[in-house]
């Protein structure tokens, strides 16, 4: 589950798939090879991103995961592990 608190370092390894969405959002996680240092929240407020937006933010990557998630527990289900 992604929090303000989440450290870089812990979505780039855990959650590589959302690293292109915050991206989107100018919250970038990894420069020249390696994850930034910090919180999601401390890049976010680098950005200078709202904390209305950051909460969406933050909502959306969890959906993301939720969806992810499902998807992977029907494939399994379904006998094809692939890339869960």
């Amino acid at each position: 589950m992604i929090t303000k608190d989440i450290e870089i370092e812990d979505i780039v390894e855990n959650y590589p798939y959302l690293v292109p969405e915050l991206a989107y959002h100018g919250i970038i996680c990894v420069a020249c090879g390696e994850p930034i240092w910090g919180t999601l929240k401390e890049q976010a407020d680098r950005k200078d991103i709202t904390e209305e937006k950051f909460g969406r933010i933050i909502n959306e990557m969890n959906r993301i995961i939720a969806e992810k998630s499902a998807d992977c527990a029907d494939r399994v289900l379904k006998g094809d592990r692939g890339l869960c």
